[in-house]
């Protein structure tokens, strides 16, 4: 597509920002509101961030999975919401809640019964692990109301329905914040809790988040908030394809969060110095990452309503042209990254060693951002909506698992490289998926309607 063509479609960019906006401002909000956890609990002492950290670490495999389970049904929403089939949409629905449900009733058993194995997984400091324990124990219940809320963001993000779910989180993660202050140091007449105060205050809040999500979808009649019977309305057939579709997006996301672990695992093992800017490095790339995850989440929405409509010029026309627009913001974003790693040594309180790591690896990572930016795009926003999960899952991972984490093992712990040869190892994943990524994106096998 030539950059002259490239802003003439001025109803796609209307309606993928009406979609992207709320989901970045709601990543960003979960982002910062982390961000003010983290502070909190780290007024406490080593001991509690380390076990509200690791106890995070299982939540965020749980989320994980269940990002798996809503972003493979979300093809299927959005193919029926370019149909207008509500029913169909309705038996997704259900067949998610089941499963998220299950999921969720699986986590909360094991961390009732056993949080001390769990947490022991981690580490070997048995402060650590009784203060974990603790914070597991507490946030338990928190996972069934979590995992209900998921099916119905994600499903109202599918059928254009975006604003409520992130005026949900806003609410739920100011409720959040604000009982953290109450319940971790005791203020007024609530006793000081801790971790488990921390615990406590997510559990409150997943609770008023799905409450909401429920009483709004079904007072205004939104597609997901079916009755009893079309929501368990699931046939032998429909059940198959789901899983057949959605098995690779689960497998996916698993393995890649896997991946991320090992990726920590590596920078530690190296040394703290190297650790330490590996997470700063994160941390930034994250919060500037929220403008992409929006891009994608929004346009697979319209890529999949196109599909269902039947409309596979036009899906295949914002296919190109997604691609194209995400991969200049991309640059335009690392030159903020760029200009924003100056500020280092005023906001972290680090060694001249750590800063002289992050600065090397900002100037890496703001190189791949433009691959990183297209990636995203052919990952969530194209391969996802046009059903093409098993590519998708070979995509992301063959190069991860295959190339890059081996070699950046072995930079380290062979040859003992330079930090930012080690990151370099890891980035190249970016630049060499991009080419497979051009190849689908031209051959247009991407595109499948699953709900035929």
């Amino acid at each position: 597509m030539q950059l002259q063509e490239l802003f003439k479609d001025k109803q796609f960019y209307k309606s993928l920002f009406a979609i992207a906006v709320p989901i970045m401002l709601q990543n960003l909000v979960n982002s910062f509101v982390n961000m003010v956890d983290t502070v909190m609990i780290g007024r406490l002492g080593t001991v509690e961030i380390a076990a509200v950290g690791l106890g995070n670490q299982v939540f965020f495999f749980f989320n994980i999975i269940l990002f798996g389970i809503c972003s493979g049904g979300a093809i299927f929403t959005a193919q029926f919401w370019g149909k207008q089939d509500i029913q169909g949409i309705r038996k997704n629905t259900g067949l998610c809640l089941i499963l998220n449900t299950t999921v969720a009733l699986i986590f909360t058993v094991l961390i009732l019964t056993m949080p001390e194995k769990i947490i022991g997984l981690y580490s070997r400091d048995p402060a650590v692990i009784e203060a974990g324990t603790g914070y597991l124990r507490t946030l338990a219940p928190s996972f069934i109301p979590f995992g209900i809320s998921f099916v119905f963001v994600i499903t109202l993000r599918s059928v254009e329905k975006v604003r409520l779910a992130m005026v949900t989180t806003v609410i739920a993660l100011s409720i959040n914040v604000t009982l953290n202050y109450f319940f971790i140091f005791g203020i007024g007449p609530f006793p000081a809790l801790g971790v488990r105060g921390a615990a406590l205050a997510t559990v409150i809040a997943r609770f008023t988040e799905m409450i909401i999500l429920l009483t709004v979808s079904y007072t205004k009649g939104y597609a997901p908030a079916g009755k009893f019977r079309e929501l368990m309305n699931l046939s032998g057939s429909f059940t198959a394809l789901f899983f057949r579709i959605t098995a690779p997006v689960i497998i996916n996301e698993t393995l890649w969060s896997l991946g991320i672990t090992l990726q920590n695992v590596i920078f530690a093992r190296t040394n703290t110095d190297a650790i330490a800017a590996f997470n700063i490095t994160t941390t930034f790339s994250q919060l500037t990452w929220v403008v992409f995850m929006g891009l994608g989440n929004g346009v697979a929405v319209l890529i999949g309503k196109k599909i269902g409509e039947g409309e596979e010029k036009t899906a295949r026309d914002y296919a190109d042209r997604i691609t194209v627009f995400s991969t200049l913001v991309g640059a335009g974003v690392a030159v903020i990254l760029l200009l924003l790693s100056r500020l280092m040594p005023l906001i972290f309180n680090v060694n001249p060693q750590v800063l002289s790591f992050t600065a090397s690896m900002f100037i890496i990572l703001c190189c791949t951002y433009p691959f990183k930016a297209f990636n995203m795009s052919m990952v969530v926003g194209i391969c996802r909506a046009g059903g093409d999960t098993i590519f998708c899952a070979v995509f992301d991972l063959v190069f991860m698992w295959l190339f890059t984490l081996p070699a950046a093992a072995i930079a380290s712990f062979i040859f003992h490289a330079p930090v930012w040869l080690l990151y370099l190892c890891l980035c190249s994943e970016e630049m060499l998926k991009a080419i497979p990524g051009l190849w689908r994106l031209k051959s247009g096998r991407w595109l499948n309607n699953v709900t035929e």
